[in-house]
């Protein structure tokens, strides 16, 4: 360990993740979801997704701590700086979550990153914890609701453009259109088309009408929404949604978010969500549609060089 980690309390041991964890996985990070925010947000199928991106060295990139045969606390570092790390609200109070935290930024190191962060909820032990550790927010984001019962509006569109489904051929150019706009704030490296592949159309459970596509009179690829079903089906979550920089203000944006929650609350959903954050100026756009926070979140992270 880097720096002055403290051990790890006797008795746990420690691996490499491997695919047929995901499932512990989700299961621990239900159980800090319930405990920090009283509700889980997380599905197995976004840890399968994620871990299926051909980029991802899930053995390089991850530890598990393991109390016996249970997985009590993980760290994985995804791309240059993005931590995820998670606790069994039982084990907390032990050091686990300081001995992660070196853990990762020993990583870090190693892999050439110059800066980690993570998503935690604000006011959350894992935030606390962060804080102590000198991790500084780097930006602070929202889990936005439509509530349930409440009108989707009805939002026009410009002559001569159309929202549909995407068809097979237009994977490619949604790609582009989504992280030209993501690359426009968030500082990365542009996303590979074969990870975004992996988790969108090979994500379990993913069906064609999950790809929305907003195409100018030209039939071109101009905006694109992503919106996915939970697992108990009760929620629809636009995971992403973007329009080209040159299309813009013409009303696209809120077309394809109305359109997202139509879909969804079509195949039997009854209530929508979405996450923004302070880097995008977006939380004006959802609010403009009847979407309220149900809850706050910081990325907190801490430079390594």
């Amino acid at each position: 360990m880097a720096d002055s980690a403290p051990p790890l309390p006797a008795g746990l041991t420690t691996r490499p993740l491997e695919k047929t964890d995901a499932h512990a996985v989700f299961v621990l990070m239900a159980a800090q979801e319930q405990e920090d925010i009283g509700t889980v947000a997380i599905e197995e199928a976004d840890i399968v997704s994620d871990w299926a991106r051909p980029s991802h060295d899930l053995g390089a990139r991850s530890v598990g701590v393991f109390d016996g045969d249970t997985l009590v606390a993980y760290a994985e570092l995804m791309g240059a700086d993005r931590a995820d790390t998670s606790v069994l609200p039982s084990h907390r109070g032990r050091g686990i979550g300081t001995w992660l935290a070196h853990w990762l930024q020993d990583l870090g190191r190693r892999m050439g990153s110059t800066v980690i962060g993570m998503p935690v909820p604000q006011g959350s032990p894992g935030d606390r914890l962060l804080e102590d550790l000198g991790f500084h927010v780097r930006w602070t984001s929202w889990v936005l609701k439509l509530p349930e019962g409440a009108t989707i509006p009805d939002r026009d569109l410009p002559d001569g453009y159309v929202v549909r489904t995407a068809e097979a051929g237009e994977l490619r150019a949604a790609h582009d259109v989504l992280e030209d706009a993501f690359l426009e704030w968030s500082k990365r490296d542009r996303e590979p088309f074969e990870d975004f592949a992996a988790s969108t159309s090979g994500r379990p459970g993913f069906e064609p009408w999950n790809l929305r596509v907003a195409l100018d009179p030209a039939g071109e690829v101009v905006g694109v929404s992503v919106v996915l079903v939970s697992d108990n089906g009760a929620t629809g979550y636009v995971d992403r949604l973007a329009v080209r920089r040159d299309q813009r203000n013409r009303g696209l944006a809120q077309a394809l978010l109305v359109d997202s929650f139509a879909r969804a609350r079509e195949h039997g959903t009854t209530t929508s969500e979405l996450s923004t954050d302070s880097r995008t100026g977006a939380l004006s756009l959802y609010e403009r549609v009847g979407m309220v926070a149900d809850s706050t979140w910081v990325n907190r992270g801490i430079d390594l060089v």
